[in-house]
């Protein structure tokens, strides 16, 4: 399905394979280059979700004032959102535009000898994976001093998991916060789980993929939304007083009306 996508990277591959001469480090440079097209998508969705924090309070509020009539809840949400000009799907279009390219990059790191269609090819990562091909699995069975490397390679694979979601726990509170530190601990089993049949090219470029997403979440995108908060309060300092409420309540937990 995503063929076309795949084409694409596969010559962008052999074109970074021409100047690096070795198949892991191509493999980093295309992971780079892919995170830096995407990263704008990404910085989209950060300030939309960072907007979508700051006006809940009136979304909840709205929510619980026409709990008994749907139609009119919706309409009033509808209103809501036009009157901020704001899309409750922008943070999830650009998630979405980037799995396209994601699969595919996945794709062709999955079968990439089938790929190249050349034979004699080398696919290894300088002496420390000697083959990319291989799965931590099966490098398991030549021993422990063969498997290290792969087995590094699948450990950073479940931390690097883990990682994101831990650190987005740390903005929740009570049981939310409880929730998604469990749910990161299970995703991070499965991760192993998976990855332990996963080609070593593709356990490199989730490595790197997910190095740059902790990286850009810690001293990126931490201070774009907490820019986005700032810009979208003052906004709604600065807009009619029908909204004013909005600024209030998220200083202030709202109370419940009997």
């Amino acid at each position: 399905m995503w063929d076309w996508i795949v084409q694409i990277l596969l010559q962008i591959l052999r074109f970074i394979q021409g100047f690096a001469s070795d198949w892991g480090l191509s493999i980093i440079i295309l992971t780079v280059i892919v995170r830096l097209i995407l990263t704008p998508l990404l910085l989209k969705s950060t300030k939309s979700t960072a907007r979508m924090q700051v006006l809940q309070p009136k979304l909840m509020e709205i929510q619980q004032k026409y709990a008994d009539d749907p139609q009119r809840q919706t309409e009033e949400m509808q209103k809501f959102y036009s009157e901020n000009k704001f899309n409750p799907l922008g943070g999830c279009l650009p998630l979405l535009i980037q799995m396209p390219i994601l699969l595919a990059l996945f794709t062709l790191l999955r079968n990439l000898p089938g790929y190249i269609g050349e034979s004699g090819v080398v696919f290894s990562f300088y002496n420390i994976m000697p083959d990319l091909t291989t799965t931590p699995g099966a490098q398991w069975a030549n021993g422990i001093a063969t498997a290290l490397p792969y087995l590094i390679s699948l450990i950073l694979f479940g931390i690097l998991t883990v990682i994101p979601s831990l650190y987005q726990s740390h903005n929740q509170t009570g049981q939310q916060a409880s929730s998604m530190r469990t749910m990161a601990l299970v995703m991070g089993i499965m991760m192993l789980w998976l990855g332990w049949n996963l080609p070593a090219g593709v356990l490199l470029y989730y490595d790197v993929s997910s190095l740059w997403q902790v990286a850009q979440q810690i001293f990126v995108t931490r201070r774009v939304m907490e820019k986005a908060k700032a810009e979208e309060e003052e906004r709604l300092a600065h807009a009619p007083i029908e909204v004013d409420v909005v600024r209030r309540e998220h200083k202030a937990r709202p109370r419940k009306k009997n």
